[in-house]
């Protein structure tokens, strides 16, 4: 998927016009629209805006990776990797408990 689809993709999930994105990062609705039309490629100032507007990671945004994170939850991670490394492995303790609780009763569901 190009960066044009997933700007769509995202705005419209956002129920967002191109005007309104365009509005949010400082440019048109018509330049939205030829991103997403692929005609022009956002520059990567541009890029950062949009991914804040539209509240995903650039990574998600330009398709590096398929995990779109919100800002919260981007917010939380950086949290958790300020910690000490005894806190930081404490918490993802926690976490490792949890997705193995998640998964062993979805097994068990089914």
């Amino acid at each position: 998927m190009t960066i044009g689809e997933h700007i769509m993709l995202l705005r419209k999930k956002k129920k967002l016009s191109q005007a309104a994105l365009g509005k949010a990062v400082g440019t048109s609705g018509d330049i939205i629209g030829r991103y997403e039309r692929g005609i022009i490629t956002p520059s990567i100032e541009v890029i950062m805006k949009i991914a804040d507007a539209l509240d995903v990671s650039i990574d998600f945004l330009v398709g590096k990776t398929s995990l779109e994170l919100d800002k919260q939850t981007l917010a939380r991670l950086e949290d958790i990797s300020s910690l000490s490394e005894e806190n930081k492995n404490f918490v993802l303790k926690m976490v490792d408990m949890a997705i193995q609780n998640f998964k062993t009763k979805k097994t068990f569901a089914h």
